[in-house]
């Protein structure tokens, strides 16, 4: 194992947590240039501005600088393309941290040959957005279970409507499929509250709060039975248009549906008409399969629908999360011991 380890910043990455990264393993060095990335507009905003873009002159040193590094901390600029590029450049590179949880899709498109992908290390940021993203997911099955959408549709007519009855969190079945970081993380806190979750996965896992797993050849056959579905899954092949008309109508009528894993997940088409049908009652969603969504999704117009544009993972501290989480891998690659969140580098996840 060496001694130390150059990593450059190949993508936003403050001074504070440059500094943070170096005091919690001082065998590492952050090789960044502030001035060659691009301005975050948000936290967690790790691509940068795209309206800012690079002189030629600035390109090239941009380029030498990743292309020096045996660790980049990100992707550079966040692209595909520029990770193949740099991958294929730079002979020493050995590891590759990405910013996103989902960072294999990203290694996906890159296309790198097998002898790059058998060289190169990457990991991903999961974990860091659990919990947030947890917590999102809890919104959506109180919004679904409290008829949010209706409450607001009186309150918008100013309208005292004669009361109904409303569901109770704390007496429903919530499936959630895909038992992962964000998974679990969900599943815990809806059996904090009282609700009864199945959990849907390729193996037996432990997940506590999950009153059992069935495997994700079973999915259809529980679906009938649930208030509501929490989808934690990669966007991977085998997970693409997973919940679609099938799916759909397999579930109890009205139920609640989440998803905070992939847009690629899920056949959109198939969820609009089940939301029009009221097949779906509610349905709170993080993710969609083109982002932006486009202006003409019908998902805008629904009354029984939230949409967050990606965004119900941002908090003030992810930066310095994923900062801290890379200081730990940097620690285990220099001692020789097993990283966090591997790339698997057959189905990219």
């Amino acid at each position: 194992m060496p001694e130390t380890l150059l990593v450059v910043a190949a993508t936003v990455l403050s001074e504070e947590h440059c500094e943070l990264i170096e005091r919690l393993e001082p065998r590492v060095t952050v090789v960044r240039d502030q001035s060659l990335l691009r301005p975050s507009r948000y936290p967690g905003d790790h691509g940068g501005d795209p309206a800012v873009v690079r002189t030629p002159a600035q390109q090239t040193r941009f380029e030498e600088m990743v292309d020096s590094a045996d660790a980049l901390y990100g992707l550079p600029d966040e692209s595909a393309e520029a990770l193949h590029r740099t991958v294929m450049a730079n002979s020493r590179l050995r590891w590759v941290h990405t910013s996103r949880a989902g960072g294999g899709a990203h290694v996906a498109e890159a296309g790198l040959p097998a002898d790059a992908l058998e060289r190169v290390l990457f990991t991903t940021s999961a974990g860091v957005h659990a919990d947030p993203l947890a917590e999102f997911a809890v919104l959506g099955i109180f919004a679904g279970a409290k008829d949010l959408d209706k409450l607001q549709g009186f309150q918008k007519q100013h309208q005292w409507a004669l009361r109904w009855t409303l569901g109770r969190v704390s007496q429903q079945t919530i499936i959630v499929v895909g038992l992962g970081n964000i998974g679990k993380a969900v599943a815990a806190k809806l059996a904090s509250l009282g609700a009864r979750v199945i959990g849907v996965h390729r193996r037996e896992v432990d997940a506590p709060g999950v009153s059992t797993i069935v495997p994700m050849e079973r999915l259809g056959d529980v679906l009938a039975n649930a208030d509501g579905v929490v989808l934690a899954l990669p966007g991977t092949a085998l997970t693409e248009d997973l919940f679609g008309e099938e799916m759909f109508a397999a579930m109890r009528h009205g139920a609640t549906f989440v998803n905070v894993g992939r847009g690629s997940t899920v056949d959109e088409s198939a969820l609009v008409d089940a939301l029009q049908r009221g097949q779906v009652g509610f349905a709170a969603l993080d993710v969609f399969a083109v982002e932006p969504l486009p202006e003409s999704s019908p998902l805008w117009d629904m009354t029984n629908v939230i949409i967050s544009p990606h965004g119900a993972a941002i908090t003030d501290d992810e930066d310095r999360l994923i900062a801290e989480l890379f200081a730990e891998n940097a620690t285990r690659l220099l001692d020789g011991r097993p990283l966090r969140n591997v790339v698997n580098t057959h189905e990219f996840y």
